[in-house]
């Protein structure tokens, strides 16, 4: 089932980087459908989060994104390579974001393996947040699309995870944004080949 647009209005994006794991994250592109299982995810805690791109109420083209309702994609280019995808959340005017870091293969694997040149097997193919992007087909025209739509959307398959399945560390590559770096606000579920590093206890 199609997460309701509803889901997305949660202003708690730290309940929603844990909830969204085990969600299926799904692309149809050309008439080509690729999913796969949200195993890793990172919450983004709007203008008081100094890792966050709107923090301090930063306004700039690449962030008005962050601030609409919640239900649409957030896709921005980092290192002028790697295209990350993030779900945005809450409230108009509330810039919550939750980065999608990595995903496990489902449907479509095939056109995953030509997208990223290697076999479905590899944990490669879509572990970390550029790699999972790009086996799904998620480019920067997906910025602002409406995650209920026909492009890009989630659908709940009713895979639930016990709490001791779930592991909460610090975020990647947010040194920058001081204390708030070493918030436990990356989310991945253990012993899951497709979460990125690092990803031991």
């Amino acid at each position: 089932m199609k997460l309701p647009f509803s889901y997305y209005l949660n202003q708690n994006v730290i309940f929603l980087a844990k909830d969204l794991l085990g969600k299926m994250l799904f692309t149809e592109i050309n008439g080509a459908i690729t999913a796969g299982i949200i195993v890793e995810t990172e919450a983004y805690f709007g203008v008081q989060d100094k890792a966050s791109h709107a923090y301090g109420g930063r306004h700039t083209d690449r962030t008005k994104t962050l601030y609409r309702q919640g239900g649409i994609s957030y896709v921005y280019l980092c290192y002028g390579i790697h295209n990350l995808f993030n779900v945005v959340s809450s409230v108009d005017g509330e810039p919550h974001a939750v980065l999608i870091r990595a995903i496990e293969p489902l449907i479509g694997k095939d056109i995953m393996e030509l997208r990223r040149k290697m076999p479905a097997t590899k944990a490669a193919i879509s572990s970390g947040p550029g790699s999972a992007a790009k086996a799904l087909g998620i480019d920067r025209s997906f910025n602002e699309k409406d995650l209920t739509g026909e492009e890009i959307w989630i659908e709940d398959h009713g895979i639930r995870y016990n709490p001791d399945e779930i592991i909460a560390t610090a975020r990647i590559g947010v040194a920058y944004a001081q204390e708030d770096a070493l918030l436990p606000w990356r989310f991945f579920i253990k012993d899951n080949k497709y979460v990125s590093k690092p990803n031991k206890v």
